[in-house]
């Protein structure tokens, strides 16, 4: 994927990715991944970022009173959101939620809220009139809404989660869907690693993966809902693309994040 979104955010010192992107599947071959407390196979790597954080104006903060409650963890998000790194207010496409099965049991592990751009309708109107199912398989949709247009995806905990195994359960969703990675994939996903690594998230953390565009990915987090700071960028086209897949391509890790968006792309286009 390519393109650039219509406003970059601040300079951060750059990685760059260039090699095959191709569509996977998320298998998690360990079944405690994601548990609370559990222990997730630890990756190879092991490398420190103290001095990740990076201070953006404004503070994510919350456009209007009205909010959306994803309808199986109850869990609310605004309809409009400002969000570190992005040059105007998102607002929310779709929500959804992550389960994990544990002995037959699932489990919630987060919610999330889908944020674009209010001008993602001139991108998305060649596909006015499908039906949901189209919209669904077609990854041109897709495709339009990563390659368009500044877009967020903010996920809320709703348990208690350490932060090497929620960078397992990212690693898992990102490295099978890139077909080889480069020394430069690599070194962007040790940053991404080592933003999570040391991090004790706790029920109601929010963390916000901003796509500024296809190649600047921006992560936030914050234990009240609302970040103030950028904590790392990840400039790997790959890496980006691979992570955007595994919620939105033809094997999402939340079904119904990506059933949520499709409604939220039928709202706007009708």
């Amino acid at each position: 994927m390519a393109g650039l979104a219509s406003a970059r955010a601040p300079s951060f010192p750059t990685i760059v990715a260039k090699s095959t992107f191709k569509l996977g599947i998320f298998h998690c071959n360990s079944p405690n991944c994601l548990g609370n407390g559990l222990k997730c196979p630890s990756s190879s790597l092991n490398w420190s970022l103290k001095n990740a954080t990076t201070s953006l104006a404004p503070r994510a903060s919350v456009g209007s009173v009205d909010s959306v409650a994803e309808p199986v963890t109850k869990v609310k998000f605004p309809k409009e959101m400002t969000v570190p790194g992005c040059s105007k207010s998102l607002i929310l496409l779709g929500t959804g939620y992550r389960e994990k099965v544990f002995a037959i049991i699932g489990v919630k592990v987060y919610a999330a809220g889908f944020f674009v751009d209010p001008f993602i309708k001139e991108h998305l109107s060649p596909f006015k009139g499908n039906t949901d199912k189209e919209i669904s398989e077609d990854s041109s949709v897709f495709n339009s809404i990563y390659n368009a247009c500044e877009k967020s995806l903010n996920i809320k905990l709703v348990r208690n989660v350490d932060g090497k195994t929620f960078w397992d359960a990212l690693n898992d969703v990102i490295t099978p869907r890139i077909e080889k990675l480069t020394g430069t994939d690599k070194a962007a996903l040790l940053v991404f690693r080592t933003t999570f690594m040391d991090r004790n998230l706790k029920e109601g953390t929010s963390i916000f993966l901003t796509w500024a565009e296809p190649s600047n990915l921006l992560i936030s987090i914050s234990a009240d809902g609302l970040p103030s700071n950028v904590d790392a960028k990840i400039e790997s086209s790959n890496v980006n693309s691979a992570l955007f897949d595994g919620f939105f391509g033809n094997s999402p890790v939340s079904p119904s994040l990506k059933a949520s968006v499709v409604s939220g792309i039928q709202a706007i286009l009708n």
